[in-house]
């Protein structure tokens, strides 16, 4: 493998999945407002049930019931990466430990949600963005690109570079646009069930750049090379004069040239650096089903939804096959597996007061059964499991505060973790209130942030680093409901 496959495919393995802001891997619960205020949903009766609770929204009244959501999610990514190549790294001082921090936004994240219920039954839609919701930047880029670079300077070490510099970035977006319409239908008072279909579109582009490579100081790449051709080329004419008697020191210096010329040749094309793209468009179908059922002042809750086979086609900037298949994954006109994976809810309320209520509700996400590129979703030692906690209540009887929380538990290994690609156990907690102003429009608030753990690598990954993984996530969100 060359250094410059070597290259590629670290890049395009970093950027291949943005994780979403709460929820699975690839998965976002927070659709609603109400969400955000008590992430406990999975038995309440409301206008946000249209997902979390579906066959539950047959219980709200009779007519047509409308909301809107509004979310702005802003985190951040932290990578401490350890090489031992960091230490020719002309900036960094022998240091061979590094931090590279990137920035995701997200300041428009809407969602609607719609139900028509007439008699025993309860006609609903929902609209959403389901996994990904924005865009990461690593301005100084990641520890793998600089990492990949340094293997070229410790490549040429013998025949004169000492240190390295460059210039890195990348960037990438993932949307995951979901829209499910389904039907309730209360079988008794106590009772009702929900079947429906749900569409996803998915949309990301990725960008990565190298650039600017320099050796020993601040001498271009290119000219570097461009020098040991020269040399080369020197000595190769007078070995063609002399052969086996050619003086030395230019006979040894001739023949070790001669053995590493292959190796010039390879970093050739890599000597203007590495401007990559890669746009990607999918579709999917997936049907979902939940029951609810009512006894006394509990109500209980479950819905599963169908592991959603997606495949992403692309559009790149790599026209050619390589010989290396997690760079083949991103090239022109292919597709590649991309699935959103099952899950399955359960969850009870219980009316403690008639102004009072408590919420739980379990998550589990059957990741190791999505398919992606080259099967990484065996990787992984088990699916997502979370588990969820919140209390309501309504101080007076037009206001509600509620709050929640929520212990997401990802089954991580070191070979699934890479840069941008990963994601780490976490706890998040939510808090807001709802406002009904009158009988027709309600208005609500919230904010909800997460606290994740740090996943250190003990095993060095494809790019011979160890990585310490980090982030932090803040969502905000407001939404209004309307009764007609």
């Amino acid at each position: 493998m060359t250094t410059f496959k070597k290259i590629c495919a670290t890049i395009l393995f970093a950027s291949s999945t943005l994780s979403a802001m709460a929820g699975g891997i690839l998965t976002n619960t927070n659709q609603s407002v109400s969400f955000l205020r008590n992430p406990a949903r999975e038995a309440a009766i409301g206008l946000d049930g249209v997902y979390s609770n579906p066959a539950g929204v047959a219980f709200l009244g009779e007519g047509f019931h409308f909301g809107f959501n509004w979310q702005a999610a802003f985190q951040t990514r932290t990578i401490e990466t350890t090489n031992p190549l960091f230490a020719m790294g002309a900036e960094n001082n022998g240091a061979t430990t590094k931090t590279y921090k990137g920035t995701a936004k997200a300041p428009i994240i809407p969602s609607v949600q719609a139900a028509y219920n007439t008699g025993k039954w309860s006609f609903q839609l929902n609209f959403a963005v389901t996994g990904g919701g924005g865009k990461c930047e690593f301005a100084d880029g990641l520890g793998s690109f600089e990492s990949a670079v340094g293997k070229i300077a410790y490549a040429l070490n013998s025949l004169g570079a000492q240190t390295y510099n460059a210039g890195y970035y990348m960037q990438g977006s993932q949307f995951y646009f979901g829209l499910t319409l389904g039907a309730a239908y209360k079988v008794t008072d106590n009772l009702s069930v929900y079947g429906g279909l749900r569409a996803l579109y998915g949309t990301a582009s990725y960008k990565a750049k190298i650039e600017d490579i320099t050796v020993n100081g601040n001498v271009p790449f290119g000219s570097f090379l461009d020098g040991i051709n020269a040399n080369y080329a020197k000595l190769e004419a007078l070995y063609s004069q002399y052969g086996e008697y050619t003086p030395e020191p230019y006979l040894t210096q001739y023949k070790q040239l001669s053995a590493a010329m292959p190796k010039i040749n390879a970093l050739e094309v890599y000597r203007d650096g590495v401007n990559l793209q890669c746009d990607q468009t999918g579709f999917g179908v997936a049907p979902i089903i939940g029951v609810d059922y009512k006894i006394g002042n509990f109500n209980f809750a479950a819905k599963y939804e169908f592991k959603t086979k997606m495949s992403m086609k692309n559009k790149s900037t790599l026209k050619e096959a390589m010989a290396i298949e997690a760079v083949n994954q991103f090239q022109d006109g292919k597709s590649v597996r991309e699935d959103s994976p099952a899950l399955f809810t359960v969850g009870a309320q219980w009316s403690v007061l008639p102004n009072v209520r408590v919420n739980g509700g379990l998550h589990y996400f059957f990741d190791k059964q999505a398919e992606k590129y080259g099967n990484k979703q065996e990787l992984l030692d088990k699916g997502t499991r979370e588990y969820l906690g919140g209390i309501e209540y309504d101080p007076i009887q037009k206001l509600t505060v509620s709050a929640g929380i929520q212990f997401t538990r990802y089954g991580l290994t070191d070979e699934y973790m890479s840069d941008l690609s990963f994601v780490t156990s976490s706890w998040s907690y939510g808090l807001g209130a709802k406002y009904q102003i009158n009988d027709k429009v309600a208005v609500q608030a919230a904010y909800f942030k997460t606290k994740y753990e740090h996943y250190k690598q003990e095993t060095a990954d494809a790019s011979g680093s160890i990585n310490d993984f980090t982030r932090s996530n803040r969502v905000a969100g407001i939404g209004v409901e309307l009764t007609f």
